[in-house]
């Protein structure tokens, strides 16, 4: 299981998902901004809906361990597992295997900005105005 820092961390969805790295982004309202990171180095598994609410993240079922060894051969060295909310009648479970878990803070902006402070940055699709 995961321990996250305290804070407001209600709205979750990929931010991005480039070779070698998954990054998942929460805050209280991702309208403009989210400030925690989950990124996941080398995912080998990912069964994740694109936007969800108020995970509740679990240690993987043996039937989860098993599903991802068989589908990439080995146990991954992580495996996070979790329900949540994604707009249908029921929970969603999630399930991501990767190599690496780094959890990272800070504001990120989702929309352009001049002048950033110091641990603030932009989205990767945020581009200057033309």
């Amino acid at each position: 299981m995961i321990g996250l820092p305290g804070g407001s961390w209600w709205d979750w969805d990929i931010v991005a998902w480039e070779p070698g790295r998954l990054r998942l982004g929460a805050g209280h309202d991702l309208s403009y901004a989210h400030s925690l990171e989950l990124v996941f180095s080398d995912p080998v598994f990912v069964a994740c809906p694109a936007f969800f609410q108020d995970p509740v993240f679990r240690a993987p079922t043996p039937d989860e361990l098993r599903l991802v060894a068989g589908q990439v051969g080995e146990t991954p060295p992580l495996l996070i597992a979790f329900e949540a909310e994604a707009g249908g009648p029921v929970l969603a479970c999630g399930l991501i295997a990767a190599g690496k878990l780094d959890i990272v803070q800070g504001t990120v902006f989702r929309y352009w900005r001049e002048n950033l402070s110091v641990g603030e940055r932009l989205a990767p699709w945020v581009t200057p105005p033309a």
